[in-house]
């Protein structure tokens, strides 16, 4: 497996922005937007995915990036519940529905697929594994 050099080139995190993209132009439809809380509940859920990859890979540990990984996990299978709602309430189609919880499930095959290669690495749990951002620290960031 390849070091990563920031979050974005995590295959995971592309597939979570992805899928909030997907369950976003659902909360937006006018029967779905209706919903407040469904529309809160899966909005904080799948946003989580991408959001805990990301805080875990600026992590100071490999540990600590694996519990991450653990909870982006979770969030994904959380979504996934929501997604049975949407089903249910006729928010999405059948169809819609059975495309969405497989991009769901792709994901959480990715994470443990990675949270298995850090925990069998070889390298020390407790410090970094993962090179930050190669920019000098007196360089001017552009664009972020």
């Amino acid at each position: 497996m390849a070091t990563f050099h920031s979050f974005e080139e995590i295959d995971a995190w592309k597939e979570a922005r992805s899928l909030t993209r997907k369950i976003r132009a659902i909360c937006r439809r006018p029967q779905a937007k209706k919903d407040y809380a469904f529309v809160d509940q899966i909005t904080r859920s799948v946003r989580s995915i991408a959001a805990n990859i990301a805080e875990g890979f600026e992590s100071s540990s490999v540990l600590e990036f694996v519990s991450y990984l653990g909870i982006a996990k979770r969030s994904a299978g959380e979504t996934r519940a929501h997604l049975y709602d949407a089903l249910d309430e006729h928010y999405i189609s059948a169809e819609e529905f059975h495309d969405i919880a497989e991009h769901t499930i792709l994901i959480s095959k990715m994470l443990s697929g990675l949270m298995a290669y850090l925990r069998s690495s070889g390298v020390n749990q407790r410090k970094k594994r993962i090179m930050k951002h190669p920019i000098h620290p007196t360089s001017k960031l552009v664009n972020q």
